[in-house]
């Protein structure tokens, strides 16, 4: 009987126990709840988060409208004599056949295909000299449809540049570009008329700038995009997304190795420069200066030579006869470092700060001749 009473007076008190839990867990999880709401109230009222979701560009379709007017077709001719046979010429032959072979000069006409850019209302396209090169006629086509013959204002083969001209008035000049925009990653879109389909859009982005060395031109500077510039693209627009000109389509890397999405555009702020020298010279040329050095990196062994290991500039390798740099005293195996007092970074800066003189102008150039500093001075000439 005992055992009953004691066995119910503990559940009893079990019954309590395990209710005052129940109550106590319920209090704490609403107090819980409470302050977990009120932390986050704290906290957005704290650090307000504003998420701004811009529009994703589906067409660029207002690009291509704006700047495709202005981008043309050039097509040009030119007659080639065909050379005749070595044999026709040597008179011991001529002995043997008399007149039956008469020594006759051939010639055939050659056609080419490229694309251009209209700039300004003045009939002024920007295009490059290897189309033109060498052309007897060019003639224009517009993107509405009208057509011309143009006349060739001057051309640069030192930067694949050249300037026409079509006697036509209101014609829709390009919007260019503010050059220090440009990012690697940009959209951009390439625009001209490859193999001669018509007026054809490509697609990239800028996957370098500043790219040299390549081989296509003596000044290289050129916009490295994937777009594709195909036969007939060189010459035509590269734009950005918004429509407006930041350089001239100029050449795939290459046709023989299947090279791809490697394509290089001449940076329109070069190419408006070329542009406005021709355009002022009266010989339709750009003058440049020029030292009269061959020139390369410096090599381990020739910075050694100069107690600098780690010296900048460009080694000279080579030195033209009766040129400037011969008359100063420059020799082969001089370093290069600075030319008026700013450092040479190597040849290919060393050339552009000389063809920024005009010929006849005074510089200093400083080189080392081992570990002896020297100042020489110089003027230098025209660039043949």
């Amino acid at each position: 009987m005992k055992l009953f009473k004691a066995v119910g007076f503990l559940f009893q008190f079990g019954l309590i126990g395990l209710a005052l839990a129940v109550i106590y867990l319920i209090s704490a999880s609403e107090r819980d709840q409470s302050e977990i709401l009120a932390f986050l109230r704290g906290s957005e009222e704290r650090t307000p988060v504003q998420v701004e979701a811009g529009p994703a560009a589906f067409s660029y379709a207002d690009a291509v409208s704006l700047s495709a007017p202005s981008v043309v077709t050039i097509y040009t001719m030119k007659t080639v004599t065909d050379k005749s046979h070595p044999l026709l010429e040597d008179p011991v032959f001529g002995q043997f056949f008399g007149d039956q072979l008469q020594r006759r000069e051939r010639s055939h006409s050659e056609t080419n295909l490229g694309s251009g850019v209209i700039i300004g209302e003045e009939g002024y396209i920007l295009t490059n000299q290897h189309v033109i090169d060498g052309a007897d006629e060019i003639l224009i086509s517009l993107a509405d449809g009208r057509g011309s013959q143009a006349v060739l204002i001057g051309e640069d083969k030192d930067t694949d540049i050249a300037i026409l001209q079509v006697p036509i008035t209101g014609l829709a000049g390009i919007r260019v570009a503010d050059m220090p925009m440009i990012r690697v990653g940009d959209v951009v879109l390439a625009i001209g008329n490859p193999l001669n389909v018509g007026q054809t859009v490509t697609m990239g982005i800028v996957s370098a700038t500043g790219r040299d060395r390549i081989g296509l031109n003596t000044f290289e500077n050129f916009i490295q995009t994937d777009a594709a510039i195909n036969p007939g693209n060189s010459g035509g627009a590269l734009i950005n997304a918004r429509g407006e000109l930041i350089g001239i389509n100029t050449a795939i890397f290459s046709q023989t190795v299947g090279a791809q999405g490697i394509g290089f555009a001449i940076p329109i702020s070069l190419a408006l420069d070329i542009m406005q020298q021709i355009i002022e010279s009266e010989s339709g040329e750009v003058t440049r200066g020029w030292l009269g050095v061959e020139g390369t990196e410096i090599s381990a062994r020739a910075a050694l030579a100069t107690g600098d290991p780690g010296i900048k500039g460009a080694l000279i390798v080579g030195v033209f006869i009766d040129s400037p740099a011969d008359m100063a005293g420059i020799r082969a195996g001089d370093i290069v470092v600075a030319v008026d007092a700013a450092p040479v970074l190597g040849i290919r800066d060393l050339l552009d700060k000389i063809t920024l003189h005009k010929p006849g102008e005074p510089v200093q150039v400083t080189i080392y001749r081992g570990p002896e500093k020297l100042m020489l001075d110089m003027k230098v000439t025209q660039r043949p």
